[in-house]
């Protein structure tokens, strides 16, 4: 993991950006001890809001999430990092590789929501 893409995640920290006159998103990152759970040593929520601060979607790890179900399988695997592609998900699983493509990541997934919404 890249210091400038973790720096550049822990500096949105607190960060509230109006997207539009309708939608803004919020940032909360910041460094916890690893587990195998959080095995990068970050804890994070990047999310969409409406303009009643409604949560319709984001990007965290703050709670597990079950792996979308392919078949038979009775192997539970645990993710914490996980996306909400709208306001009625639990989460699915995301891939997490880095902070800087998180973020890119997020935005893009703002980007495609908002245009479904227009």
């Amino acid at each position: 993991m890249s210091e400038s893409t973790l720096d550049y995640l822990l500096d949105l920290d607190g960060q509230i950006i109006a997207v539009n006159e309708n939608y803004f998103v919020k940032f909360k990152a910041g460094r916890v001890e690893p587990t195998k759970w959080k095995p990068h040593g970050i804890s994070y929520s990047l999310t969409l809001h409406d303009r009643y601060n409604k949560r319709v979607m984001g990007f965290d790890n703050a709670h597990a999430v079950d792996p979308p179900r392919k078949g038979y399988s009775c192997r539970k695997v645990v993710e914490y990092d996980h996306k909400h592609r709208h306001h009625l998900d639990k989460g699915v699983p995301y891939e997490f590789t880095d902070p800087g493509q998180l973020v890119a990541d997020f935005w893009t997934a703002v980007d495609e929501y908002l245009e479904k919404k227009s």
